[in-house]
């Protein structure tokens, strides 16, 4: 079972501001916080929901590749929000909220980029 994940980014800042915009419209806060003198080698910030953080932003050079992850959320109203979320906290879209039955019939996602091209959806598998 996957405990956690991240996404090193170019803009910590900038990326922070982002994901706790997003990230509100799933229920996911700001949890956990330490700067490079505390790593020894980053930025890191942690999200998630009850007090555990399961995505974490690190600065530094971007992924290349871009990364893709998916947050199951309990409905399609949080997917429609969470794709305005993302594109209101300055996102770009990589795929409008709706059905994907290529994946199975009731798959209902939204993708939206982050500021460094990380593709990052909210889906819902319930009809």
């Amino acid at each position: 079972m996957l405990d956690h994940t991240g996404v090193s980014v170019s803009d910590f800042e900038k990326s922070k501001a982002f994901y706790r915009q997003l990230f509100a419209s799933i229920g996911y806060e700001l949890i956990l916080e330490f700067p490079a003198s505390v790593t020894g080698s980053s930025d890191v910030a942690g999200f998630g929901e009850g007090g555990k953080p399961d995505f974490w932003i690190a600065s530094g050079e971007p992924n290349r590749p871009t990364v893709h992850v998916a947050f199951r959320v309990g409905s399609r109203n949080i997917v429609d929000a969470f794709y305005k979320a993302g594109i209101a906290a300055g996102g770009t879209d990589n795929g409008a909220p709706g059905l994907r039955p290529h994946y199975h019939p009731n798959y209902y996602g939204a993708f939206v980029r982050d500021p460094d091209g990380h593709n990052i959806e909210a889906v819902c598998h319930e009809g």
